[in-house]
């Protein structure tokens, strides 16, 4: 449950017990850090909101060591937020009838039924808390390096909003905070839909388009650790992720080298990709053009709905009704927890790199 090189994140906890948290190891000393900061990024993230699980959890982040007077001393981090909402009893169908499209089955057959599956257990999404804590931790060094990291939510079932680049900054309007989505036009309608789907007892799948921007030249290391791979890897570990795509995507399958291409522009000193859309990645590496990524939620597992599964008690598919607090849609959420892992994977990069001088 580690992530990162120079930086490095490890989680630890589970969504019932008394806390969760990770330890960040690898942060500067000499970091002055903002707690009402913090805590704004923990909020953008907690459950409790309109179009998500009504699990209140303040989400007060502790900081238990590496921290002399609010500012960074060299030494591991050890990042604490209690559970104090959790409500075991709506998971009193386990361990006998594991939930479809969950990690019951897989998680019991690899700890010979020793896991706490309550809430999703280790796997659940409460431990995407301690990753947005750990990156508004290291924001300064992202601040410092001039570069801008900006996500929302770009589509919900078939509802698309127009590219991050192409929207207003932030939210316009109660809709768009609440949605999370840039766009106004398409947030009415992205609200609409999960309406629908939640009146239903069902739940839809979801997008969340994130947007890097003024990156130094060269970011990255070559092959596994290029920003693609490395990003890839980090959002293909957020709960319920389900694709990953960069620049243009899939959609340069249908491009010839001709369109794909992007001229160098600008100068032997301040070389700049020209082109209406220029990859801000090449081998790995960052261009100095911004940095566009999708990532793609599958609809969230628990439903309201009865769904058959099987009973292990009785070795028979029997009707279930997943009780507890759950979300009809992830993105919103979501969006957080991916600008979050950018501002950890970047940070890490130009740590590695030598773009970042205390």
């Amino acid at each position: 449950m580690s992530l990162g090189e120079v930086l490095r994140l490890t989680l630890f906890g589970t969504s019932h017990g008394p806390r969760v948290g990770a330890y960040l190891e690898g942060v500067p000393p000499g970091i002055k850090l903002d707690f009402d900061a913090i805590q704004s990024q923990m909020d953008n993230r907690k459950p409790g909101g309109r179009y998500a699980s009504k699990r209140r959890e303040p989400d007060i982040v502790e900081l238990l060591s590496g921290v002399t007077d609010s500012t960074t001393n060299g030494e591991t981090i050890e990042i604490s937020i209690a559970n104090s909402d959790v409500r075991s009893k709506d998971y009193s169908f386990l361990p006998n009838q594991p939930r479809p499209g969950h990690q019951d089955m897989v998680m019991m057959k690899k700890t010979d039924g020793k896991a706490d599956l309550r809430g999703g257990g280790t796997s659940s999404a409460r431990l995407t808390a301690p990753i947005v804590a750990a990156a508004a931790i290291i924001s300064p060094i992202i601040a410092k390096l001039g570069i801008e990291v900006n996500a929302h939510v770009s589509a919900i079932g078939n509802v698309k909003s127009k590219p991050i680049a192409q929207c207003p900054e932030k939210w316009q309007n109660v809709d768009c905070q609440l949605i999370r989505c840039q766009d106004p036009e398409a947030a009415v309608d992205m609200i609409k839909l999960v309406e629908d789907h939640r009146m239903n007892l069902d739940s839809v799948g979801s997008e969340v388009e994130l947007q890097i921007s003024d990156m130094p030249m060269g970011i990255g290391e070559p092959w596994f650790d290029g920003i693609e791979p490395y990003l890839a890897r980090a959002m293909m570990s957020i709960p319920a992720a389900r694709g990953v795509e960069f620049g243009e995507g899939f959609a340069a399958i249908e491009m010839k080298g001709s369109e794909h291409n992007n001229p160098w522009g600008g100068s032997k000193d301040n070389p700049v990709m020209l082109g209406e859309k220029p990859d801000g990645a090449l081998a790995g590496l960052s261009t100095g053009s911004d940095f566009f990524c999708k990532v793609a939620f599958k609809p969230p597992s628990s439903i309201p709905q009865e769904q058959v599964t099987l009973n292990l008690a009785t070795n028979e598919q029997e009707p279930l009704t997943v009780k507890g607090r759950h979300d009809p849609v992830l993105a919103p959420r979501a969006v957080a927890v991916v600008e979050a892992m950018a501002k950890f994977a970047v940070a890490d990069l130009a740590l590695r790199g030598g773009f970042y001088s205390e």
